[in-house]
């Protein structure tokens, strides 16, 4: 129940943000925003790390400028989490909002996703909240970063993963 009202605070809490922005101020371009799509791969940590040893996945965003250092937008795709040898390969589904803070046009960035976290192939558990802070670098292009990836699901099971991804940035024209 806890773990639902944070959502709820802060999903309350980024619609006040993007609200305080006056709607004809708000303009969709290639200049702010842009799709990104890319892969991961990570080492399971924690209690994942007892039923898997590396997990793969793809990452596919949608992002927003809302001022030339900030970002916000949707992120999603699947993480794949390869078994160990007693045990059967299970999948992540995230879907979440995040925001990002740029420093400079191309240099390091900083950021985190939050959101629910939905499990595949588990048996008597669907998911949970959802948390994947990361810190990296960026061009115009690609971006590459760090993560510390963390599901907090149901039957006090904890999903993590350390790792890096790797994003390309699909521009509007």
């Amino acid at each position: 129940m806890k773990k639902l009202f944070l959502i709820v605070a802060i999903g309350l809490c980024s619609i006040n943000v993007i609200n305080a922005q006056n709607a004809e101020d708000v303009k969709i371009t290639p200049d702010n925003s842009w799709f990104k799509v890319g892969m991961t791969a990570g080492i399971p940590v924690g209690d994942s790390g007892d039923f898997s040893s590396v997990n793969a996945g793809l990452d596919v965003r949608a992002q927003h400028m809302i001022t030339p250092n900030i970002a916000i937008g949707v992120a999603s795709g699947y993480n794949h989490y390869f078994a160990k040898d007693d045990f059967e390969d299970f999948g992540m589904i995230p879907l979440a909002g995040y925001v990002r803070y740029y420093f400079m046009p191309k240099g390091f960035f900083f950021g985190s996703d939050l959101g629910y976290g939905f499990l595949t192939n588990v048996d008597n558990n669907s998911g949970g909240l959802y948390v994947n802070p990361q810190i990296g670098y960026h061009n115009y292009d690609w971006n590459i970063y760090g993560y510390f990836q963390n599901t907090f699901t149901e039957n006090d099971f904890n999903l993590q993963s350390v790792g890096i991804g790797v994003t390309y940035n699909i521009r509007f024209k």
